[in-house]
């Protein structure tokens, strides 16, 4: 795979949510980009791939082969993972360890009842762990020499299990990867056709039960996702499509299908963290550096906080109830969306997480949907135009209404404008609470930022999350539905290489250069792999660094020496939790992060507006009763268009309420500033 050059042709980016799929196509010599937007199909997501590109293709009047870049945000490794759908899967590990996933930690969700949580069922069961002879201390050293017999007795129990998938994470096997790696061999050797991971490959990282959780759920997921991608190439050139199919990786980096297929964990926050990368270009482009992203889709939010332009990256992520330490995007996920249902149980009202999904949806969508949904409340309160997605989805509003009715409103002796109005002040209430979890709880005061809602959801929900929060400025961006789409397309290549020291301690230099000089070399062989140009190369050394006797670790910039890598590391602390240990510092893993810098799309200035945006008026449901309000067609907004709420603006992919005491200005990036009254712009 070649690096497009600044004057390549079309490129596609397609990112398929639980609810829609989002398709963004660019010129990279006009800077034009068309738009589409598309329902999921979830028995399989590839169809609505080739729909939502042809879609986009036929709107700008191109063919399939112009196209050479194709970029994709998806959630087949995700899903696969959430509902324990992925292959049949054993773990080998080292003699006397059989247990380390069933043991896991002593941690207990925190929100659970003490009493009542029972430990969910282990992805691998203790049936299909299997154990060899081998010890390696954690100095690398051997003190037990690999039995190859047993190696192969194991390989010979997963063939009689039928396995089709196998992780392999022996003892300290990041301090020395020999015993993992001739395992690996064999059981190629003795098992042809079984996906086999090791977890060097993945994860050679300390803390045997996140590693060996990462190698499984990677293993699990590998057949799944290669005949996923497999399936997409094959469509992709029947469409007369040779371009190279990059996908979003969790760390908000892209990477070729070889690195995916060996390691598809590295897709599990793939969509989100292409929207974070996309809501981190508008603002910039907007002049603003310091957001709070909240990506509100039919079935969850997703939250980010990007303080000076830069996305932090956490190895302390989690998908579902698993923990993956693999770095990815600092996010809160929760299940919050159109789609969440609204219901009553025991005289009380309760909003998500479960949702209606893409099939049936809400019942406004007209698919049979029989539970109320915040769709559905929008509808009520008059939030949403008669038709969605520029006319190719009419909204069944006396369905909506009707749901709201029996669901909701009857069984609390409401009406339904009332019930609807609870029904979202709930759902913006869960999601306060995770905006508060990454700005408040982290040190950084929500006021200081400007709230930056995308997603099909998040422009109706902007306003009155930043009220809540305090915060006086929202920035809807010029496509907030399919952002994820837009960031994939400002992504650049980008992969992780970290190996854990052999023995946490004191700084050492040396031992620390001979250590990034090796994963600087794998960097290396990576960005050569996939065919990045060598002035478009870079690479940043991190390190990851404790108080002794801290159970977790924080990220810092590996400044070269020891004295300014541990300043770095009390300023980070500090920042983090508010005080500083009188205690020995620890440099536990060392990281690289190499990145292929991709041609950035280009920012086309949006025209003066001539201030004519007004294309009728909708009926909208207020506490202090119905009105009526302009509804401002988004695509005949310019530059310079100024606006004051109540207004709704209507647009393809996504529908922006404005409430009253709200103003806007449409900025020459496209994308619209809200400010509170009583605010400067």
């Amino acid at each position: 795979m070649s690096m497009p050059s600044s004057e390549a042709g079309l490129a596609v980016a397609v990112d398929i949510g639980g609810t829609f799929t989002d398709i963004a196509l660019h010129d990279p010599v006009s800077g034009k980009v068309w738009r589409a937007k598309t329902p999921s199909v979830p028995s399989d997501p590839s169809q609505a791939f080739m729909t939502g590109v042809g879609l986009a293709l036929a709107e700008a009047g191109k063919a399939a082969p112009s196209l050479e870049r194709v970029l994709h945000g998806t959630t087949v490794a995700t899903n696969m993972i959430l509902e324990g759908k992925g292959a049949r899967s054993a773990l080998v590990t080292t003699s006397g360890f059989r247990h380390v996933l069933a043991i896991g930690r002593q941690d207990i969700p925190r929100r659970a009842n003490l009493y009542a949580w029972v430990k969910p069922e282990r992805p691998v069961p203790a049936s299909r762990v299997f154990e060899v002879k081998e010890r390696i201390g954690p100095g690398g050293v051997v003190m037990e020499p690999l039995d190859e017999a047993s190696a192969r007795a194991a390989a010979d129990e997963c063939r009689a299990l039928d396995v089709a998938a196998v992780a392999i994470c022996l003892l300290h096997s990041f301090a020395n990867p020999a015993h993992e790696e001739r395992v690996a061999e064999i059981f190629r050797e003795c098992l042809p056709g079984v996906a086999v991971t090791t977890s060097v490959d993945i994860l050679p990282v300390v803390r045997e039960y996140e590693r060996s959780l990462a190698t499984v759920l990677n293993a699990a997921v590998m057949p799944g996702v290669s005949t996923y991608l497999s399936r997409l190439e094959q469509r992709l050139d029947q469409a007369g499509i040779a371009a190279p199919l990059l996908l979003m990786q969790s760390n908000g980096g892209v990477a070729g299908g070889a690195t995916i297929r060996r390691a598809p964990a590295l897709t599990a926050l793939s969509g989100p963290a292409a929207g974070v990368v996309g809501a981190r270009d508008v603002a910039a482009a907007s002049g603003i550096r310091d957001i709070i992203t909240v990506d509100i889709g039919g079935t969850s939010a997703d939250i980010c906080l990007i303080k000076d332009g830069k996305i932090s990256l956490t190895q302390h992520g989690h998908v579902g109830e698993w923990p993956l330490p693999l770095p990815m995007v600092d996010m809160v996920t929760i299940g919050a969306g159109g789609g969440s249902i609204a219901r009553v149980a025991d005289g009380t009202l309760a909003v998500g997480p479960q949702s209606a999904g893409a099939d049936p949806g809400p019942a406004a969508y007209g698919r049979g949907g029989r539970m109320a949904t915040v769709t559905d409340a929008h509808v009520v309160l008059g939030h949403l135009p008669a038709e969605l997605l520029g006319g190719r989805m009419a909204l069944d509003a006396a369905a909506a209404r009707a749901v709201i009715t029996d669901c909701v409103a009857a069984p609390l002796g409401l009406t339904p404008e009332a019930a609807a109005r609870g029904v979202l002040a709930i759902i913006d209430n869960h999601m306060v609470g995770a905006l508060r979890v990454v700005s408040v709880e982290r040190g950084h005061d929500p006021r200081d930022f400007t709230l930056l809602p995308f997603g099909g959801a998040g422009p109706l929900h902007g306003c009155a999350l930043a009220e809540l929060l305090g915060v006086s400025r929202v920035l809807v961006p010029p496509a907030p539905g399919v952002l994820c789409a837009d960031g994939l397309l400002a992504a650049d290549l980008k992969a992780d290489f970290s190996r854990t020291l052999p023995k946490a301690g004191a700084i050492d230099v040396t031992a620390a250069e001979a250590i990034f000089a090796e994963l600087e070399d794998r960097a290396a062989l990576w960005l050569e792999a996939e065919g990045v140009a060598v002035d478009a190369r870079s690479r940043s050394r991190v390190a990851l660094m404790r108080y002794h006797g801290q159970g977790g670790e924080v990220t810092v910039a590996w400044c070269g020496t020891a004295e300014r890598t541990e300043s770095a590391f009390a300023a980070a602390h500090e920042s983090l939790y508010g005080f500083i240990l009188e205690a020995p510092v620890e440099l536990v893993t060392l990281r690289v992060e190499a990145t292929g810098r991709m041609p950035p799309p280009p920012r086309a200035q949006l025209a003066a507006g001539s201030g004519k945006v007004r294309s009728g008026s909708l009926t909208v449901h207020f506490a202090s009763g119905a009105r009526d309000v302009p509804l401002l067609d988004r695509a005949a907004f310019g530059a310079g268009d100024r606006f004051a709420g109540p207004a709704i603006i209507s647009q393809l992919d996504a529908t922006t309420l404005v409430p009253p005491n709200w103003t806007g200005e449409v900025h020459t990036s496209g994308a619209i500033l809200l400010t509170a009254a009583g605010q400067d712009n």
